[in-house]
């Protein structure tokens, strides 16, 4: 499958720190890696697009004292590699000495590297790929005679290997696959047309929902928001599906993360140990299971991973830090170099249905548009789309709102989370209910 063997990779990096040692450098990591995939799309049962990727890179960081230079090719040939090096070692002679610059310390690498069960080839034919793809979109076609239209349905495979090593003798070698299916379709009735999509992504193609299935939803989504409107402007509870409510977390993991913090471009700068969300909530990072999308046993220092608590009962129990963040901040990595590792959030209710039930009268969101929030301050002002409830139970959809609020507040006003996070996604987060937000619509 792939053009270079583990060993060759794993004996070309230690070549090419030992040259960069040997050409000056007095510290130096380097990655490599290979990757191969196919990407196919159809539309109305046509194929739209074939695209074979292959790739491969060899990074190289040297350190001159701690001033850091970084180059790179595509060329694993003797002479571009030294060329290579030669190009890292001549910026870092251009680079400001930087105390905080340097490798990850030594006794932080890893020494255990189990395995994390993420490489699962599936070697599709392009015909293979076709068919599957054809087959996801019928099904969506046929779900329902208002979806009048498709944007089409894709099958995609993604193989890779790659080797990180550095001066302190850490060399180490992973693998890995993801695979996914997609489809999104347009539905059609008097009031108008709305479009949704449906996807699922696995390491094992074999736990991917089936074509049928995949279409199937894409169709259903689409259907259900036919008909939207808007709805007066308000204070209300929101409640974020689980299809949108990881952004939310994603932008606690950036404020909490050693980039933001040390700049003090966060709204939660100085917040460990403070309460920062609701103290219902539970937080962790768990990096060694098995298939899933963010497993390592090492991030991209060589730096050990390990299971840790982030939130604890809504307090900061710890922050996301490379090597350089925690020196800058005078503390110690956390194993974050490349981001974070599986987030889990504990929930409160078992299903969205009850989230609704307790809810009442409020928002579904199910989609959120733009960029409008500044993690400098904690603006949020999104545009969104979903659903308005009424008793619990939805009433209708709606469309052309925004919603805007504090995040600060709104992590404090967190209410409960349901245990629907989805099995495609990388970090484990249910649907969210903020207590209230400013949901702007139609004029009173």
């Amino acid at each position: 499958m792939f053009h270079h063997r583990s060993e060759e990779l794993t004996s070309l990096c230690a070549g090419v720190l030992a040259e960069a040692q040997s050409q000056g450098a007095s510290a130096a990591e380097a990655d490599i890696s290979e990757s191969l995939g196919q990407s196919v799309q159809v539309r109305q049962g046509d194929v739209e697009h074939i695209e074979y990727q292959q790739d491969k890179s060899l990074d190289i960081t040297v350190y001159v004292g701690q001033a850091r230079g970084r180059a790179s090719t595509a060329d694993f040939a003797p002479q571009a590699i030294t060329q290579t090096i030669q190009a890292a070692l001549n910026i870092a002679q251009f680079t400001a000495q930087d105390p905080c610059a340097g490798l990850a310390d030594a006794d932080l690498m890893a020494t255990e590297l189990g395995d994390t069960d993420s490489f699962y080839p599936w070697m599709l034919s392009v015909d293979e790929a076709i068919e599957l793809a054809k087959r996801t979109e019928a099904a969506a076609l046929s779900t329902d005679g208002r979806i009048s239209n498709s944007e089409g349905a894709g099958t995609q495979t993604d193989h890779y290997q790659y080797v990180y090593g550095n001066s302190h003798g850490f060399l180490a070698y992973q693998r890995g696959t993801r695979h996914s299916l997609s489809c999104s379709v347009l539905a059609t009735d008097e009031q108008g047309m709305q479009r949704d999509y449906w996807y699922d992504v696995a390491r094992d193609a074999r736990d991917l929902s089936s074509a049928e299935d995949i279409g199937h939803i894409a169709a259903a989504r689409t259907v259900r928001r036919l008909g939207a409107r808007s709805v007066p402007t308000g204070r209300y509870p929101v409640i974020f599906d689980a299809t949108v409510s990881g952004s939310l977390i994603g932008h606690l993991v950036g404020a909490i993360s050693g980039g933001a913090l040390y700049r003090q471009t966060s709204f939660l700068a100085d917040s460990l140990g403070q309460s920062v969300l609701a103290p219902w909530v539970d937080l962790q990072e768990r990096p060694h299971l098995k298939k899933a999308l963010a497993s390592t046993y090492f991030d991209a220092e060589g730096v050990a991973t390990h299971d840790r608590n982030i939130i604890e009962q809504g307090r900061v129990a710890g922050y996301f830090l490379s090597s350089y963040s925690a020196r800058k901040l005078g503390m110690n990595t956390t194993g974050n170099a490349g981001g974070p590792h599986n987030l889990y959030l504990n929930h409160t209710h078992d299903t969205q249905a009850d989230l609704l039930k307790d809810m009442g009268t409020g928002l579904l969101v199910t989609e959120l548009m733009g960029q409008g929030v500044n993690t400098i301050t904690g603006d949020y002002s999104r545009g969104a789309a979903g659903f308005w409830v009424e008793n619990g139970v939805i009433a209708y959809p709606v469309e052309e709102i925004t919603i805007a609020a504090q995040l600060q507040d709104m992590f404090l006003d967190l209410v409960g989370a349901a245990d629907d996070a989805l099995k495609r996604s990388a970090h484990k987060v249910g649907s969210l209910w903020v207590a209230q937000m400013t949901v702007a619509g139609q004029s009173n």
